[in-house]
């Protein structure tokens, strides 16, 4: 990971190398990019309907969705065929709260990704359907091996990531943005809170992006472009000139993610297309499978 931006690490992330980006440790145990991709975006569904089910603040989900992609980033980082998708998404949310004022036990994460993982629910996150509670019951035995599991995972994360966990996300810069560009005045209209809804909307697609952007760009370049792109959708003018110069942020950068930030939606509905009738492989076996089948 490149390192943090001197003298704004309260606002920069560690960012991943060209290098990092084109070599991966999935992709060197045969894993197929498109199948990683697919993999990666399910194990950030299940990262998130974790979360929501835990009733986490939404900054701690994120926060947890960024660990697990950087883990499997680069040829020393994880991989889907070693480290199960379903596995490294626990450990990732146990870590993010764990580090949080907002906590949860191990036996809190261990029942929400058996159920999350259980028959119906693996076509439905993060609202799955009623189903029989026999099916996601978490014996005491397996409950002790899941914890195991959990805890052997959360080491080897830490070890890949240098014990590097901080992330800063862009959702609070953008909604200060708005205010310093005098778009999301003390007492909020219906556009201007529109603006603020697509702005934090865009940033959460964003993480599901197959090109990975909150590991290739700052959290305060995100934010300006989210904001650049929701002002145009809602019909929002903002201040004449290039006023992201003003918060550090050019023009190449800014026209980039304005073109990635609009297709994470295009994207994620044609992965839900090609995934519709089975599940995406979320542990090491599975993913086996499918390759073995593939071949």
């Amino acid at each position: 990971m490149v390192p943090e931006v001197d003298g704004l690490s309260s606002l920069s992330n560690p960012l991943a190398t060209v290098e990092q980006l084109s070599n991966s440790s999935s992709s060197l145990d045969g894993v197929s990019p498109a199948l990683e991709s697919s993999v990666r975006y399910a194990g950030l569904q299940i990262t998130q309907a974790a979360g929501i089910l835990l009733r986490l603040p939404q900054e701690i989900v994120v926060q947890a969705m960024v660990i697990f992609t950087r883990f499997y980033i680069g040829s020393e980082g994880g991989s889907f065929r070693v480290n199960g998708a379903k596995d490294v998404s626990a450990a990732s949310v146990y870590i993010a709260a764990k580090l949080s004022a907002d906590p949860r036990t191990t036996r809190s994460i261990c029942n929400v990704y058996t159920y999350l993982t259980s028959g119906p629910t693996r076509q439905a996150f993060p609202d799955p359907p009623a189903h029989d509670p026999e099916s996601y019951l978490l014996s005491e035995g397996g409950y002790h091996s899941a914890r195991a599991l959990l805890l052997q995972t959360e080491t080897i994360i830490l070890r890949t990531l240098s014990f590097d966990t901080k992330v800063v996300i862009p959702h609070h810069l953008a909604l200060t943005y708005l205010q310093t560009l005098g778009v999301l005045p003390s007492v909020p209209s219906s556009t201007s809170r529109a603006l603020a809804s697509r702005t934090l909307g865009h940033l959460n697609l964003a993480l599901f992006s197959p090109q990975l952007l909150y590991v290739t760009h700052q959290p305060v370049t995100l934010a300006v472009a989210a904001i650049y792109l929701a002002a145009r959708e809602v019909g929002v003018k903002l201040p004449s000139g290039e006023w992201w110069e003003v918060f550090d942020v050019d023009r190449e950068d800014l026209g980039f993610l304005v073109v990635a930030l609009k297709s994470c939606e295009g994207w994620i509905t044609a992965e839900s297309e090609k995934w519709h009738d089975r599940s995406c492989p979320l542990t090491v076996d599975e993913i086996n499978l499918e390759i073995k089948g593939m071949s």
